[in-house]
Parts: structure tokens; C-alpha cells; sequence
């Protein structure tokens, strides 16, 4: 009968066999998949579409009455509405003049923002000092500044960019200063341990570390955004959808009227899906 030998480095170091039914150190977990779930959200998703078309159909039908706006409510008028605006163009040049607008005072709330959250959130003295102020604008409608805007920026693009940037740009600073305020002081400490300084600690270590704080604030302000410039675009410019609403309703095309309200809805599901693609975390390849 053979004796069982010692084990030595050798068989220590070699690999054994994993369990059953468990994954090997270091083996990549498989994920599992998630096709099932994402027909079904899409199908139920369908369905909750179907139903309220049904609702707004029967909705239009039994209640117009004399009601000559709700009748042109009712969603068979929406076809030849729709193609009534695209003839004349004017969906898409009011759309790229109100995304136009968007972009430029969300470009300028985050140029704002950021600066002043990162004060905000590294300063304590100065976030103390600023609170009464900071608190006060922050609760203050950005469409009550509307007419400070026109005077101030005369009629035009100017004010509208004005309003949406007032209106954006408290969700990127409270998210920056929040993301300040939860980094690890720790991190700072081995890069002035380093030798890093003030501009390379910011580069390297604060600005990577509220970077995801800084992304949900923008997306954030890009709703409060795209809510605002609608009623912004109806002081006085001539062009932009919050503009065509009220041209809508002037000449009595209600039918007009809520295409534009739609593809106003339209634009924002977009536009949010849009900023969850480009702010989203990626992880880089092997």
C-alpha cells in the first residue's frame, strides 16, 4: 500500500479544482442576461402607449361637444397637423433655434456652476458666508426675473439664454459642492504628500472625484432647462417652440398648437436620453 507523500511547494502552489456549482478565483463572473426583461419593459411600455392614445381618443370624442379647441385635440387631427408645420418648416427651425438656446445657457450654467460649487463645497468660511444668498436665489423663479431679463437684454435670444441659465445652473452647484464635500480628505493628503500642486490636486484628484456628482447635476438642470425656455420663448421673440405655441393659439390652429406641445415632449425624452449616454460612467477596456 502506497504511503501519501507530504505536499511540498510545488503542490501548494499548484491550482485545484474549483467547487461545484461555485466560479473559480479570478474567472470573470458571467452576467446574466437581461434580454427578457428589457422585451417585456418594451411591450408594457407599448401597451401603457396603446391605453392612453384609447383615453385621449375617447376623452376628445366625448367631451368636445361645441368645444371647437378640444375637438382639434382629438388625435386623428394630429397627422395633418403635423404635416401642415414640417411643409412650412416650422418644427424643425423653431427646434433648432429653442436647442440652440438651451445648449448655449446650459453651457453657461455649468461654466458658473462648477466654479462656485467647488468653492462652495472646499470653502467652509465662504460657503457660510454665501448661504443667505445662495438660498435666497435658489428659491426664486427663474421667470420672475423675465422682466429684468428684457430690460437688461433688450427683446431676442439674450434674456431667454438668461433665464434658462438662472434656471440651471443651482442644480450643477449644489451637486459640485455636495461632491466636494463627500470626497476623501484623505486623497488630497498623499497628493500634497506628493508634492502636487494646488492646480494638480484639483486636476488630478477633485475634479475625477465629483465628476459623477457634477453629471447628475447637469442632467438635472438640463430638465429645469428645457421646462423653462417654453414660457421664456413666448417674451417677445419671434422665433423658438415656446413662440409658435402662442402663434398657434393667435391664429386658432389649436391642432398646431399641440404638435408642438408633443414634439416639445418629444425633444425632452431625448434630450434626457441623450445626456444619459454622454455623462454615463465608462469603464475602459482591457
Amino acid at each position: 500500500m502506497s504511503t501519501p507523500r507530504p505536499a511540498g511547494p510545488a503542490d501548494l502552489d499548484a491550482p485545484r479544482p474549483a467547487a461545484p456549482g461555485r466560479t473559480p478565483p479570478g474567472a470573470a463572473t458571467p452576467r446574466p442576461r437581461r434580454t427578457g426583461a428589457r422585451g417585456a419593459g418594451l411591450a408594457w411600455g407599448l401597451f401603457g402607449l396603446a391605453v392612453t392614445v384609447a383615453v385621449w381618443w375617447a376623452f376628445t370624442h366625448a367631451a368636445a361637444g361645441a368645444s371647437t379647441m378640444i375637438a382639434a385635440f382629438r388625435p386623428e387631427r394630429i397627422p395633418g397637423a403635423a404635416a401642415s408645420l414640417l411643409e412650412r418648416g416650422v418644427v424643425l427651425q423653431d427646434g433648432a433655434t429653442s436647442l440652440w438656446r438651451l445648449l448655449c445657457g446650459l453651457g453657461l450654467a455649468t461654466g458658473l456652476g462648477v466654479p462656485l460649487g467647488l468653492l462652495l463645497g472646499a470653502y467652509r468660511r465662504f460657503r457660510w458666508t454665501s448661504a443667505p444668498v445662495v438660498q435666497f436665489l435658489r428659491m426664486v423663479s427663474p421667470l420672475s426675473w423675465a422682466p429684468v431679463a428684457v430690460a437688461l437684454f433688450g427683446v431676442g435670444n439674450a434674456p431667454v439664454v438668461f433665464l434658462v441659465a438662472a434656471a440651471a445652473v443651482w442644480p450643477i452647484t449644489m451637486n459640485t459642492a455636495a461632491g466636494v464635500r463627500a470626497m476623501d480628505p484623505l486623497h488630497l493628503r498623499v497628493a500634497r504628500t506628493l508634492g502636487a500642486t494646488p492646480w494638480e490636486q484639483l486636476r488630478t484628484v477633485v475634479l475625477p472625484s465629483v465628476r459623477p456628482f457634477v453629471m447628475t447635476g447637469v442632467r438635472l438642470a438640463l430638465g429645469i432647462a428645457w421646462v423653462v425656455i417654453v414660457p421664456a420663448e413666448m417674451l417677445g421673440v419671434s422665433s423658438g417652440l415656446g413662440y409658435e405655441i402662442l402663434n398657434a393659439r393667435d391664429r386658432l390652429a389649436y391642432d398646431e398648437m399641440l404638435v408642438v406641445i408633443l414634439v416639445i415632449g418629444l425633444l425632452g425624452i431625448a434630450l434626457d436620453a441623450l445626456a444619459q449616454w454622454l455623462l454615463r460612467e465608462r469603464t475602459p477596456r482591457a
